[in-house]
């Protein structure tokens, strides 16, 4: 009965987010259904003291993030250097590669050390421009996206900075390169299988006569700038630069700064106790805002007159963007947080663990508690807490080396996380203004080559013995 309710909980959210229906608002009234069918006396409780409380870490962890990423792809985007970006791109490799063009733009943001949600703000005008012009199917931008930023360059690549590439190290004392054959194998089959899968979806459209989009999904579309700005594509391409290395200095410089302090106190006059942030929690974080705030001076410094007739207009819409991001994004952690807590969850944790072979059981448990909570990083963390001794024991036993423990259980993490209820999946469709209804159904195909390459990989290790 109790696995029933979390897989009631969770089938009814991904259905509501399918339909169309708000998360904002369902993702509460359906955990606290699951809570009230567990134990009805506790519904206020859960509410106020779990499921908001994990909407509220959420928000003032990362809405400043939100926020900053779509200030900067809307500067981008009126500043005429997406079109001047565009314009390059397509000169060099041709319209009708929109489709890889695209999914490397974002995989070298992503790599660099661009958040997954800043990438999607900064891209789609790049990208709804691109596609227009060749008249690809607007249908097909979220899916295209998704494999540059949620896929193998989020866990698979090694080094990569990503969370979900950065978790398993602090559970099996390995580094980000862990496994770097591995990661490249399995990066290498993501990026081809999903390019193959996207252009044969292309050329299935373009035979059923459907150009870049009808009426309804023309919404959320990027301005399109009448008047011709003169825009050299190096200086457009700027700002993505100073973003990517930007945080990557960040990221080294704040350590340093901080003289490697855990926290940081400050005492202001108004205060009667001092304020304190944790370093290690913030520090990613202040690079990554750090970054945007170049990015966004950057953009600035080149194209200041034709931003500031602009700005007003544009900064509302990116605001209004990135609370609805932000939102959709938070009420899925306090969605998973919620059922995470219930006793069908831990039973469900508990049975899987009864698969014998080592990788199988770390990827199984890892895909399918990241899919449960709709999120990567949250399905890996719990998995790895409850489970990673076991996981070594096992693995120590069968002489596995930790490196592939890593990459198997970083890449797991990233497969059926993006089910319709997961926050980057809503991010994406409500930036590129289309429904799951309209574009899920290539992300899901996305989702399920991704899952598929966990086990290619653990088959290359034991048929190779490669690291």
């Amino acid at each position: 009965m109790a696995v029933a309710i979390a897989a009631l909980a969770l089938i009814l959210l991904m259905l509501a987010a399918y339909r169309g229906m708000s998360v904002i608002l369902m993702a509460p009234l359906l955990a606290m259904l699951a809570v009230f069918l567990t134990d009805p006396a506790a519904v206020p409780t859960a509410f106020s003291g779990l499921f908001m409380d994990k909407v509220a870490t959420f928000l003032k962890l990362y809405f400043p993030v939100f926020l900053l990423g779509a200030l900067f792809g809307k500067l981008v985007e009126i500043s005429g250097f997406s079109r001047a970006i565009v314009t390059a791109v397509i000169g060099f490799v041709g319209a009708g590669r929109a489709i890889p063009a695209i999914m490397i733009v974002t995989a070298l943001l992503t790599y660099g050390g661009v958040s997954v949600f800043v990438a999607v703000f900064a891209v789609y005008p790049f990208a709804a421009e691109m596609f227009r012009r060749a008249d690809i199917p607007k249908r097909l931008v979220p899916a295209t996206i998704g494999l540059g930023a949620l896929t193998f360059t989020m866990d698979a690549l090694p080094g990569t900075p990503q969370i979900q590439n950065v978790i398993p190290a602090s559970f099996f004392g390995t580094t980000a390169w862990a496994a770097p054959v591995l990661g490249v194998i399995g990066s290498v089959v993501i990026a081809a299988a999903g390019l193959a899968y996207l252009n044969w979806r292309r050329r299935a459209m373009a035979a059923a006569g459907e150009g870049y989009g009808a009426p309804e999904t023309l919404v959320n579309e990027p301005d399109r700038q009448e008047e011709a700005v003169a825009i050299h594509p190096l200086v457009a391409l700027l700002p993505l630069l100073v973003v990517g290395l930007g945080n990557l200095a960040l990221t080294l410089l704040i350590p340093r700064i901080t003289g490697g302090a855990e926290e940081v106190r400050i005492r202001l006059a108004g205060l009667p106790d001092p304020v304190t942030a944790k370093v290690t929690q913030q520090a990613a974080l202040w690079a990554v805002e750090g970054a945007l705030l170049m990015g966004i001076a950057t953009i600035l410094i080149f194209a200041f007159p034709v931003v500031a007739r602009r700005f007003a207009e544009g900064s509302k819409a990116a605001v209004g963007g990135a609370l609805l991001a932000g939102m959709n994004t938070a009420v899925e952690y306090g969605f998973g947080g919620v059922i995470a807590a219930l006793p069908g969850f831990l039973v469900v944790k508990d049975a899987l663990k009864a698969v014998p072979n080592p990788l199988i059981n770390e990827a199984i448990t890892v895909t399918t508690l990241a899919g449960i909570t709709g999120s990567a990083s949250g399905g890996l963390s719990i998995a790895l807490a409850a489970m990673a001794d076991q996981f070594v024991a096992a693995g120590d036993a069968a002489g596995i080396p930790r490196e592939v423990l890593h990459r198997v259980a970083s890449m797991a993490s990233g497969g059926m996380d993006s089910l319709p209820h997961n926050g980057a999946v809503i991010t994406l469709l409500a930036v590129t203004g289309l429904t799951h209804r309209q574009a899920y159904k290539d992300i899901f195909a996305l989702t399920l080559i991704k899952t598929m390459t966990v086990f290619v990989v653990i088959a290359v290790y034991y048929l190779t013995g490669l690291v």
